[in-house]
């Protein structure tokens, strides 16, 4: 079992950025995986947003943050992390990261395996 622990949250406003962080708690590694952030927005649906190979050469975005956002990965420091900028009203969720036991990443949901209890970010108007 692998428990995520996600961090960065908080309240910004419009056009400002914030850093989200996810690591492995107890010292499990996620480095040999895929990792994605996904986001739910109340009364919504969870939806995907960014995805990272293992070895962070490929990156997948959905199109709502395509040119904002950016999914990066430090494996050393076992961690993954999302750049937001440019932050908008819409983004308003609580952000989760998980991790799939592959080395891919994917915008599906179901081809993850672990995810982390999330954190919240509000974006004022």
């Amino acid at each position: 079992q692998v428990q995520l622990v996600e961090s960065g949250g908080g309240v910004v406003q419009a056009g400002g950025s914030l850093r989200l962080s996810c690591t492995a708690a107890s010292g499990r590694t996620f480095s040999r995986y895929g990792m994605g952030w996904f986001r739910q927005a109340p009364g919504k649906d969870r939806e995907f947003v960014a995805a990272i190979t293992w070895s962070g050469v490929s990156t997948d975005y959905s199109e709502s943050v395509k040119g904002r956002f950016t999914i990066s990965r430090d494996n050393a420091k076992n961690t993954v992390y999302l750049q937001m900028n440019n932050l908008k009203a819409e983004d308003t969720a609580v952000y989760y990261c998980a991790v799939r036991r592959s080395v891919y990443g994917s915008s599906r949901l179901d081809d993850y395996d672990y995810w982390g209890q999330g954190t919240q970010v509000t974006v004022s108007a």
